[in-house]
Protein backbone atom coordinates (compact mmCIF):
# COMPACT_ATOMS: atom_id res chain seq x y z
CA UNK A 1 0.00 0.00 0.00
CA UNK A 2 2.84 2.40 0.79
CA UNK A 3 4.43 1.63 -2.55
CA UNK A 4 1.18 2.27 -4.41
CA UNK A 5 0.73 5.60 -2.63
CA UNK A 6 4.27 6.58 -3.49
CA UNK A 7 3.74 5.80 -7.15
CA UNK A 8 0.55 7.82 -7.17
CA UNK A 9 2.34 10.82 -5.71
CA UNK A 10 4.92 10.57 -8.49
CA UNK A 11 2.17 10.53 -11.09
CA UNK A 12 3.01 7.01 -12.24
CA UNK A 13 0.22 4.51 -12.85
CA UNK A 14 0.61 0.78 -12.52
CA UNK A 15 -1.94 -1.46 -14.25
CA UNK A 16 -4.14 -3.42 -11.86
CA UNK A 17 -5.24 -6.97 -12.46
CA UNK A 18 -8.83 -8.06 -12.02
CA UNK A 19 -8.06 -10.33 -9.06
CA UNK A 20 -8.63 -8.30 -5.94
CA UNK A 21 -6.73 -5.26 -7.20
CA UNK A 22 -3.31 -6.92 -7.01
CA UNK A 23 -0.66 -4.74 -8.58
CA UNK A 24 1.09 -6.03 -11.68
CA UNK A 25 4.82 -5.82 -12.08
CA UNK A 26 4.88 -4.35 -15.59
CA UNK A 27 3.13 -1.88 -17.88
CA UNK A 28 3.76 1.32 -15.96
CA UNK A 29 2.38 4.31 -17.85
CA UNK A 30 4.96 7.04 -18.12
CA UNK A 31 2.57 9.93 -17.57
CA UNK A 32 3.01 12.42 -14.80
CA UNK A 33 3.03 16.07 -13.78
CA UNK A 34 6.15 16.65 -15.87
CA UNK A 35 5.30 14.39 -18.80
CA UNK A 36 4.24 17.37 -20.92
CA UNK A 37 0.94 15.68 -21.81
CA UNK A 38 -1.97 17.32 -19.94
CA UNK A 39 -4.58 15.07 -21.57
CA UNK A 40 -3.18 11.59 -20.98
CA UNK A 41 -1.65 12.50 -17.63
CA UNK A 42 -3.14 10.24 -14.96
CA UNK A 43 -2.10 10.78 -11.35
CA UNK A 44 -4.02 8.01 -9.60
CA UNK A 45 -4.49 4.31 -10.47
CA UNK A 46 -7.82 3.94 -12.25
CA UNK A 47 -9.67 1.54 -14.55
CA UNK A 48 -11.23 4.53 -16.34
CA UNK A 49 -10.00 4.81 -19.93
CA UNK A 50 -8.56 8.08 -21.16
CA UNK A 51 -11.58 10.32 -21.93
CA UNK A 52 -9.35 12.84 -23.70
CA UNK A 53 -10.12 11.84 -27.31
CA UNK A 54 -13.87 11.96 -26.64
CA UNK A 55 -13.64 15.42 -25.15
CA UNK A 56 -11.33 16.68 -27.88
CA UNK A 57 -13.49 15.38 -30.74
CA UNK A 58 -16.59 16.92 -29.15
CA UNK A 59 -14.85 20.25 -28.74
CA UNK A 60 -13.27 20.14 -32.19
CA UNK A 61 -16.42 19.27 -34.14
CA UNK A 62 -18.58 21.93 -32.49
CA UNK A 63 -15.91 24.61 -32.83
CA UNK A 64 -15.26 23.66 -36.45
CA UNK A 65 -18.95 23.82 -37.44
CA UNK A 66 -19.65 27.16 -35.76
CA UNK A 67 -16.47 28.66 -37.20
CA UNK A 68 -17.51 27.65 -40.72
CA UNK A 69 -20.76 29.52 -40.11
CA UNK A 70 -18.82 32.55 -38.84
CA UNK A 71 -16.88 32.85 -42.10
CA UNK A 72 -20.11 32.58 -44.10
CA UNK A 73 -19.45 29.19 -45.67
CA UNK A 74 -21.97 28.47 -48.48
CA UNK A 75 -23.86 31.65 -47.64
CA UNK A 76 -24.76 30.61 -44.07
CA UNK A 77 -25.26 33.59 -41.76
CA UNK A 78 -27.35 32.09 -38.94
CA UNK A 79 -25.56 29.77 -36.47
CA UNK A 80 -28.71 28.18 -35.01
CA UNK A 81 -28.06 24.74 -36.51
CA UNK A 82 -25.07 24.39 -34.19
CA UNK A 83 -27.33 24.52 -31.11
CA UNK A 84 -27.83 20.74 -31.04
CA UNK A 85 -24.09 20.12 -31.38
CA UNK A 86 -23.33 22.69 -28.71
CA UNK A 87 -25.73 21.09 -26.22
CA UNK A 88 -24.93 17.42 -26.71
CA UNK A 89 -21.46 17.15 -28.29
CA UNK A 90 -19.48 20.23 -27.33
CA UNK A 91 -21.53 20.59 -24.17
CA UNK A 92 -22.75 17.41 -22.48
CA UNK A 93 -20.23 14.94 -23.92
CA UNK A 94 -17.27 17.20 -23.21
CA UNK A 95 -18.56 17.92 -19.71
CA UNK A 96 -18.78 14.17 -19.02
CA UNK A 97 -15.20 13.78 -20.26
CA UNK A 98 -14.19 16.36 -17.69
CA UNK A 99 -15.98 14.49 -14.91
CA UNK A 100 -14.15 11.29 -15.86
CA UNK A 101 -10.82 13.11 -15.66
CA UNK A 102 -11.36 13.88 -11.97
CA UNK A 103 -11.00 10.29 -10.66
CA UNK A 104 -7.94 9.92 -12.89
CA UNK A 105 -6.34 12.82 -11.04
CA UNK A 106 -5.95 14.99 -14.16
CA UNK A 107 -6.64 18.52 -12.91
CA UNK A 108 -6.01 20.22 -16.26
CA UNK A 109 -8.10 17.79 -18.31
CA UNK A 110 -10.96 17.83 -15.81
CA UNK A 111 -11.02 21.61 -15.53
CA UNK A 112 -10.66 22.28 -19.27
CA UNK A 113 -13.21 19.76 -20.51
CA UNK A 114 -15.78 20.61 -17.81
CA UNK A 115 -15.32 24.34 -18.40
CA UNK A 116 -15.61 24.25 -22.18
CA UNK A 117 -18.49 21.80 -21.93
CA UNK A 118 -20.27 24.35 -19.76
CA UNK A 119 -19.33 27.08 -22.25
CA UNK A 120 -21.00 25.28 -25.14
CA UNK A 121 -24.15 24.45 -23.21
CA UNK A 122 -24.48 28.03 -22.01
CA UNK A 123 -23.79 29.40 -25.49
CA UNK A 124 -26.46 27.15 -27.00
CA UNK A 125 -28.97 28.31 -24.38
CA UNK A 126 -28.70 31.87 -25.70
CA UNK A 127 -30.18 30.76 -29.05
CA UNK A 128 -33.00 28.65 -27.60
CA UNK A 129 -36.21 30.76 -27.81
CA UNK A 130 -37.61 29.17 -24.67
CA UNK A 131 -34.72 30.52 -22.61
CA UNK A 132 -35.98 34.06 -23.17
CA UNK A 133 -32.43 35.41 -23.26
CA UNK A 134 -32.51 37.02 -26.70
CA UNK A 135 -36.12 38.15 -26.26
CA UNK A 136 -35.13 40.09 -23.15
CA UNK A 137 -33.09 42.53 -25.25
CA UNK A 138 -35.05 45.15 -27.18
CA UNK A 139 -31.88 46.92 -28.32
CA UNK A 140 -29.81 44.71 -30.70
CA UNK A 141 -26.58 46.52 -29.79
CA UNK A 142 -27.18 45.84 -26.10
CA UNK A 143 -27.45 42.13 -26.92
CA UNK A 144 -24.24 42.31 -28.96
CA UNK A 145 -22.46 44.06 -26.09
CA UNK A 146 -23.63 41.38 -23.66
CA UNK A 147 -22.43 38.57 -25.93
CA UNK A 148 -19.12 40.39 -26.38
CA UNK A 149 -18.60 40.48 -22.61
CA UNK A 150 -19.52 36.78 -22.48
CA UNK A 151 -16.90 35.95 -25.13
CA UNK A 152 -14.17 38.14 -23.63
CA UNK A 153 -14.65 36.34 -20.31
CA UNK A 154 -13.95 33.02 -22.05
CA UNK A 155 -10.97 34.60 -23.77
CA UNK A 156 -9.55 35.30 -20.31
CA UNK A 157 -10.24 31.74 -19.13
CA UNK A 158 -8.54 30.36 -22.24
CA UNK A 159 -5.44 32.46 -21.55
CA UNK A 160 -5.34 30.98 -18.04
CA UNK A 161 -5.42 27.47 -19.53
CA UNK A 162 -2.69 28.50 -21.94
CA UNK A 163 -0.40 29.39 -19.05
CA UNK A 164 -0.71 25.82 -17.76
CA UNK A 165 0.62 24.22 -20.96
CA UNK A 166 3.33 26.67 -21.96
CA UNK A 167 6.74 24.96 -22.06
CA UNK A 168 5.02 21.59 -21.68
CA UNK A 169 3.07 20.79 -24.83
CA UNK A 170 3.48 22.40 -28.26
CA UNK A 171 0.18 21.12 -29.68
CA UNK A 172 -1.92 22.42 -26.78
CA UNK A 173 -0.01 25.70 -26.76
CA UNK A 174 -0.88 26.26 -30.42
CA UNK A 175 -4.47 25.09 -29.85
CA UNK A 176 -5.17 27.43 -26.94
CA UNK A 177 -3.34 30.32 -28.62
CA UNK A 178 -5.54 30.01 -31.71
CA UNK A 179 -8.66 29.71 -29.56
CA UNK A 180 -7.67 32.81 -27.58
CA UNK A 181 -7.32 34.86 -30.77
CA UNK A 182 -10.64 33.51 -32.09
CA UNK A 183 -12.54 34.47 -28.92
CA UNK A 184 -10.91 37.89 -28.78
CA UNK A 185 -11.78 38.70 -32.40
CA UNK A 186 -15.35 37.46 -32.01
CA UNK A 187 -15.83 39.51 -28.84
CA UNK A 188 -14.57 42.71 -30.49
CA UNK A 189 -16.72 41.94 -33.55
CA UNK A 190 -19.80 41.84 -31.33
CA UNK A 191 -18.92 45.26 -29.93
CA UNK A 192 -18.11 47.13 -33.14
CA UNK A 193 -20.06 45.09 -35.69
CA UNK A 194 -17.11 44.62 -38.06
CA UNK A 195 -17.79 41.63 -40.30
CA UNK A 196 -14.07 41.26 -41.07
CA UNK A 197 -13.33 40.61 -37.40
CA UNK A 198 -16.10 38.00 -37.20
CA UNK A 199 -14.67 36.22 -40.23
CA UNK A 200 -11.17 36.50 -38.76
CA UNK A 201 -12.47 34.88 -35.57
CA UNK A 202 -14.06 32.18 -37.71
CA UNK A 203 -10.75 31.49 -39.47
CA UNK A 204 -8.92 31.08 -36.16
CA UNK A 205 -11.82 28.95 -34.91
CA UNK A 206 -11.42 26.64 -37.90
CA UNK A 207 -7.69 26.37 -37.14
CA UNK A 208 -8.55 25.61 -33.52
CA UNK A 209 -10.97 22.85 -34.53
CA UNK A 210 -8.46 21.23 -36.89
CA UNK A 211 -5.73 21.26 -34.24
CA UNK A 212 -8.13 19.75 -31.70
CA UNK A 213 -9.01 17.01 -34.22
CA UNK A 214 -5.28 16.32 -34.65
CA UNK A 215 -4.66 16.05 -30.90
CA UNK A 216 -7.73 13.84 -30.48
CA UNK A 217 -6.56 11.45 -33.21
CA UNK A 218 -3.07 11.41 -31.65
CA UNK A 219 -4.48 10.48 -28.24
CA UNK A 220 -6.75 7.85 -29.78
CA UNK A 221 -3.85 6.21 -31.61
CA UNK A 222 -1.70 6.25 -28.48
CA UNK A 223 -4.36 4.18 -26.72
CA UNK A 224 -4.11 1.43 -29.34
CA UNK A 225 -1.23 -1.06 -28.94
CA UNK A 226 -1.14 -1.76 -32.69
CA UNK A 227 -2.03 1.63 -34.13
CA UNK A 228 -1.18 2.26 -37.77
CA UNK A 229 0.72 5.44 -36.87
CA UNK A 230 1.72 7.78 -34.08
CA UNK A 231 1.13 11.52 -34.32
CA UNK A 232 3.59 13.68 -32.35
CA UNK A 233 2.29 16.36 -30.00
CA UNK A 234 5.55 18.12 -29.27
CA UNK A 235 5.76 17.10 -25.62
CA UNK A 236 8.33 19.10 -23.67
CA UNK A 237 9.74 17.10 -20.74
CA UNK A 238 10.86 19.47 -18.03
Amino acid sequence: MASAASDAEKGRVENLTGNGGTRGSTDVEEYGPRSGDPVSYQRYPSHIANPGPMGLFSFASTTFILSLYNVGTRGISHPNVVVGMAIFAGGLTQFIAGMWEFPRGNVFGATAFASYGSFWMSYATIFIPGSGIMAAFTNPQELNNAIGIYLISWFMITVFFLLAVLRRNVAFTVLLSALSVALLLLAVAEWNGMEQLQKGGGVFGIITGLIAFYIGVSELLRAEPRAVARLPLGLLHT
